[in-house]
């Protein structure tokens, strides 16, 4: 080797140990970082000796990263649907309050049992037209925030669509200057880092399927194949409802007019927060509906009142319980959606609105004389709350689209309305749990392949200043190789 050679040798090691320590700094001051991975210098050997830094990679795991990617999508739909479950449940409140609509179906049994033990007191008549009042408004107040539920879960399914196209635009630009990159052979590592974190984001919002092909240009797909993005971001749009009622339809997530969420559509996503939230808008919500829905109708049908007459014509009418346009009672097992809604108690047996409690016990609620059960007005009469109290403890049909007991007593449907609620928590919390569990682990396993290590990154430091320290002692002593040369040239 030639002094010129050694020397040319010595100064690119100092100069490929610079951008290796440069490397290792990168890492250090990011190792913190849960979205950046280790970067390596990669060198190579130079025609006659010496190195040169050739290209700097990350540390990748392809399977790894989908495995977390997928565990993101399913986590984030699950806790979508707790949280709305957590809120339905605030329609049952604490069990020893007694406020929820089950407990006051007991509670206004109880009342027409007092009132019928004691037919001629006006106070326990009252005290059960009070008992029917408290029941339609827990109704009232129930269907409230399930339809608030409803309201809330549209707003955040905007919300994550706003998201989404935000990610969209932004994997958009991170993506062309990785391809760019790419091709003239750029250091495009922190880029591939943004990207990955771009995806985990896309993937709280909807599941998806990643596609890598030349120069580092990735295609992402939903997990039922409908393309996001190549190359360009696919539109993403939904149209918004302001406010949700019973009858209200929520509006499907369209990606380039294919839909993805909703009840129909061949290309649906299966996980991610807009997954749950519209699980919770369209599936889960509407069946507590019903449910209180069918709790109404079995009250309107048991209250209701016929014909007293020789030979009745006159269709049943709402009695005790009534409710916003009623044309009539409602047929038997059939859904009336939005009831819970409307329900109310008859003005003309409620004291606190004029009316006359003691109807409740001589009928004629419905304002025609032709209702009228006690036609003697004896004060002793117990038939007709009898009837009341055999009613509420009869089985009768229910609508299949409550989801719940197709047949039982009022009583117990609404018991069962409960259960299901509960059930439907407990499975929502554990499959949630599960997943966010899944997404740690798999979180975890990735920064094992990727992440820094402090401790490795030190150790290369310490051999890196080894290394300097040979290239410098070797250049001096060419240095003084080279002096003496010229010492004795002279």
């Amino acid at each position: 080797m030639t002094l010129s050679l050694g020397l040319d040798t010595a100064l690119s090691g100092l100069s490929t140990t610079a951008d290796q320590t440069a490397v290792v700094s990168r890492n250090v001051a990011r190792a913190k970082d849960p979205n950046a991975s280790r970067k390596t210098a990669n060198l190579v050997t130079l025609p006659g000796g010496g190195v040169k830094l050739a290209s700097i990679t990350r540390a990748t795991d392809a399977a790894l990263l989908d495995k977390m990617l997928g565990a993101t999508a399913d986590a984030a739909g699950k806790k979508a649907i707790v949280t709305a479950l957590d809120r339905l449940d605030q329609t049952i409140n604490d069990p020893e309050l007694d406020a929820s609509p089950a407990a006051l179906v007991g509670k206004l049994t109880d009342a027409l049992q007092a009132y019928s033990a004691a037919p001629q007191d006006r106070v326990a008549a009252s005290s059960a037209v009070a008992a029917g009042g408290n029941l339609a408004r827990a109704l009232n107040d129930a269907s409230g925030v399930v339809q608030e539920v409803r309201t809330q879960a549209d707003a955040d399914i905007g919300a994550a669509v706003d998201s989404l196209n935000t990610l969209l635009a932004r994997l958009e630009s991170v993506n062309a200057e990785i391809v760019k990159g790419t091709h003239r052979g750029a250091d495009v590592t922190d880029y591939l880092d943004q990207r990955d974190q771009i995806l985990a984001g896309i993937s709280q919002e909807v599941g998806i399927r990643t596609l890598t092909r030349a120069d580092n240009d990735i295609a992402v797909y939903t997990d039922s194949g409908v393309t996001l993005f190549d190359v360009r971001a696919r539109a993403v749009t939904f149209a918004r409802t302001a406010l949700y009622v019973p009858s209200t339809t929520g509006n499907a997530v369209f990606v380039d007019g294919v839909p993805i969420t909703g009840s129909t559509g061949s290309m649906l996503a299966s996980s991610g927060r807009l997954t749950g939230l519209t699980a919770v808008r369209d599936t889960a919500a509407v069946a507590y509906q019903n449910q209180l829905d069918e709790i109404a109708r079995g009250l309107v049908e048991i209250f209701a009142e016929s014909d007293q007459s020789t030979t009745p014509t006159l269709p049943d009418a709402p009695g005790l319980f009534t409710y916003t346009g009623a044309a009539g009672v409602p047929a038997t097992g059939t859904l009336v959606v939005g009831l819970a809604a409307s329900i109310k108690i008859n003005a003309s047996v409620d004291p606190a609105q004029g009316g006359d409690a003691t109807r409740l016990r001589n009928g004629g609620i419905a304002g025609n004389p032709a209702y009228v059960y006690n036609t003697t007005g004896a004060a002793a009469y117990t038939d007709r709350l009898q009837e009341f109290v055999d009613g509420l403890g009869a089985a009768r049909a229910f609508d299949p689209a409550a989801q719940t007991t197709p047949a039982a007593t009022l009583a117990g449907f609404a018991a069962s309305s409960v259960a299901w609620l509960a059930e439907a928590r407990q499975t929502a919390a554990n499959e949630a749990d599960y997943r966010t569990t899944l997404l740690e682990r798999s979180s975890e396993a990735l920064s094992e392949v990727t992440g820094v290590n402090i401790d490795e990154e030190m150790t290369l430091l310490l051999e890196l200043e080894r290394s300097y320290q040979a290239s410098t002692k070797l250049i001096s002593t060419i240095d003084s190789m080279l002096r003496a040369l010229l010492a004795a040239a002279q």
